[in-house]
């Protein structure tokens, strides 16, 4: 437990600093967070004897980075990965003895941790850099509340089994534990972000928390049933204590797609800055 609380305490100091040098210095520290997830589960998927092709997808991210770089935004990473998952299944396709289960494979890294992993970096297109800042600290924050809410919670009260099928030690009682840490944690972080800068309205965050702290806790869910079908404990073991790069972004790479969401459809507008 201690090694991993003074794990956690590193992560999170590294973590503050990359958010307050913000610009290229986080997006550069988060690109290499999604290329070593991305190794991660390729060499998962490799151990578990499939035969992913890799090439189109570390193509893909390359692409990714000129392209956001160049146009600031996601949206045409859509066709990217569209080619780059083409690619894949005609290589696999070609093969003397294909087998779809390796375009699945292959085409895995792309939509489980690319596309949701580039929504963090469009979160910085947000307006300003006050509510840029909270949506990141969100995407982040959430998950790890709701995470701690539950596991707290859940070792001491938990009796009834979320989804055993995927992660036996996870109950409904921790679960529902993790959305009022992730609730309380929207509400907390936008009452204090609000005192420096303008934000949405304040009832948008108990629901933005309701709904990211879900996606949170999906998403570990997602990863655990992977590394269930892969037959591992964790994804890597360069984090002491908490595993690999992906075992602590898992929830955090849903997450990033609920905001990222809320972002684009949200009509919100600074007043200092003119309407569109």
């Amino acid at each position: 437990m201690i090694q991993r609380t003074v794990t956690g305490l590193c992560l999170i100091l590294l973590l503050a600093l990359a958010l307050w040098a913000g610009g290229w210095v986080f997006s550069v520290l988060y690109m290499a967070t999604i290329c070593c997830s991305m190794y991660e589960m390729y060499r998962a998927m490799k151990d578990a004897g499939h035969r992913p092709v890799e090439w189109p997808c570390w193509l893909c991210v390359a692409l990714s980075i000129v392209l956001f770089n160049l146009k600031s935004s996601v949206t045409l990473l859509m066709p990217l990965v569209g080619g780059a998952f083409m690619m894949v299944a005609t290589m696999v396709i070609l093969r003397t003895e294909p087998q779809l289960e390796d375009i699945f494979t292959s085409a895995l890294p792309l939509v489980g941790v690319l596309l949701p992993g580039m929504c963090m970096l469009g979160l910085q297109n947000a307006p300003t850099r006050g509510y840029q800042l909270l949506l990141t600290l969100m995407a982040f924050g959430i998950p790890l509340a709701g995470d701690t809410a539950a596991y707290f919670i859940g070792s001491r009260f938990g009796v009834r089994k979320l989804c055993p099928a995927v992660s036996p030690n996870k109950s409904l009682e921790g679960a529902a534990a993790g959305l009022v840490g992730s609730i309380l944690f929207s509400m907390i972080c936008a009452g204090i972000v609000s005192a420096f800068t303008e934000i949405p309205p304040f009832w948008h965050f108990p629901i933005l928390g309701l709904f990211v702290g879900a996606a949170g806790q999906m998403g570990d869910l997602f990863a655990s049933l992977i590394k269930r079908h892969c037959g591992i404990k964790d994804y890597g073991a360069i984090f002491p204590g908490h595993g690999g790069m992906m075992d602590r972004l898992d929830s955090v790479y849903w997450a990033t797609v609920v905001i990222y969401m809320y972002l684009n459809l949200n009509t919100f507008v600074p007043a200092a800055l003119p309407a569109a």
